[in-house]
């Protein structure tokens, strides 16, 4: 047992979560009092007061990541692993569903459109040009090319031919692009998995504006629907286990009865009621409450107290850990004390909205990225 006695969260913008989450740990004991994180001097190797630390905001403060990466060093179980959680990408994500046996979209990865700072063609020795005709013909059309790492819709583009994809990819600078088959999907879900164990499976329309997306209804009924939830909550645990992420969200697309994971990278997922609604907002603050208190019960002092997701633990020859069974009925929403049962539902079609692309000025690639003959100009 730890001599480390606090519960902190790490935040930003966002409002409504964090002061929930505080006065429900509070509520639900005393021997470990949680509150927000305050960081007055951060010394290499000297240890925080923190049990758990539930990191809401590292992604877009460096100095913070560093915070906690210091923070789980010496001994506090950060949610989620900032180790783990910086090392992490939505390419490496799909490569590691396709191995966990999780339906992805097609997907290839493609070099940024302009060279990165401090490089120069000499650079980009070892890359050939892209074959484009062979990208088009695999991944079909439409198609979406987003960042391969990050999130928050920034950068997503549709495209339904390929002028509109070369258009849009001028814009993209120095990011690092995938590009996906759409899936065109009649049921649309969003799934919160919080400890590796709870699940809540939420309806989900990605075409709505964002306060409007949580409102939609499952098409899918009967057996069918039965097993397509079923499904999907094997396949959310497999992920999580898979990365080692204790609070996340993974998106699924339905295509011909087939759920397909088409976001699962989202370690600060969204959980404002004003976004959520107020039972999903009910049942992530309780998840996350009770995984607070279970890890600062089982800190061990100056221990790695981190989570490891199978993938590393497998790749060092340690064993994985079993995953815990998860709590009676994962789709249920709880209220203060008690949860009370809500069915999953999910959302309708398709993804983002198409984001007007520039007119395109001749491609200047960061590489030999090449369009295809005779209509395209080598890139630099």
């Amino acid at each position: 047992m730890s001599n480390k006695r606090k519960i902190g969260i790490l935040f930003g913008q966002e409002n409504t979560f964090p002061q929930a989450f505080v006065d429900r740990v509070n509520e639900k004991q005393s021997d470990f009092p949680a509150e927000f994180v305050r960081i007055e001097q951060v010394e290499q190797s000297v240890p925080t007061d923190y049990a758990v630390i539930i990191d809401r905001i590292s992604q877009d403060v460096p100095f913070y990541k560093a915070f906690l990466k210091n923070a789980a060093l010496t001994g506090t179980a950060v949610v989620n692993n900032p180790f783990w959680w910086s090392a992490d990408e939505k390419f490496f994500n799909n490569a590691l569903a396709v191995q966990l046996g999780v339906p992805v979209p097609k997907t290839i990865l493609l070099p940024s459109k302009e060279r990165p700072d401090d490089t120069n063609h000499n650079s980009f020795r070892n890359l050939a040009n892209m074959n484009w005709d062979g990208i088009f013909e695999h991944i079909g059309f439409p198609a979406f090319m987003k960042p391969h790492a990050g999130g928050g819709w920034k950068s997503v583009y549709k495209v339904d031919n390929p002028e509109q994809m070369f258009r849009a990819y001028d814009e993209t600078g120095q990011l690092v692009m995938l590009y996906q088959e759409a899936i065109d999907f009649t049921d649309y879900f969003r799934c919160y998995c919080i400890g590796g164990k709870d699940v809540r499976i939420m309806p989900y329309e990605p075409r709505n504006p964002h306060h409007l997306r949580y409102a939609s209804e499952m098409k899918t009924t009967g057996d069918a629907g039965k097993k397509l939830l079923k499904t999907m909550e094997e396949y959310v645990l497999k992920l999580n286990h898979g990365l080692g992420y204790d609070f996340n969200t993974v998106e699924f697309a339905v295509r011909d009865g087939i759920p397909i994971a088409i976001d699962f990278c989202n370690p600060a997922p969204d959980a404002d009621v004003h976004s959520v609604g107020q039972e999903n907002f009910d049942w992530v603050v309780e998840a996350a409450a009770n995984m607070a208190i279970d890890r600062a019960r089982k800190n061990v002092a100056g221990k790695d107290n981190l989570t490891w997701g199978t993938f590393v633990r497998g790749s060092i020859g340690g064993p994985a850990p079993k995953p815990e069974k998860p709590e009676p009925k994962a789709e249920k929403a709880p209220k203060a004390e008690k949860e009370s049962k809500e069915k999953p539902a999910p959302a309708e079609k398709q993804a983002p909205a198409e984001k007007p692309a520039k007119e395109a000025k001749g491609p200047k690639a960061a590489e030999p990225v090449e369009k295809p003959k005779p209509k395209a100009k080598k890139g630099k």
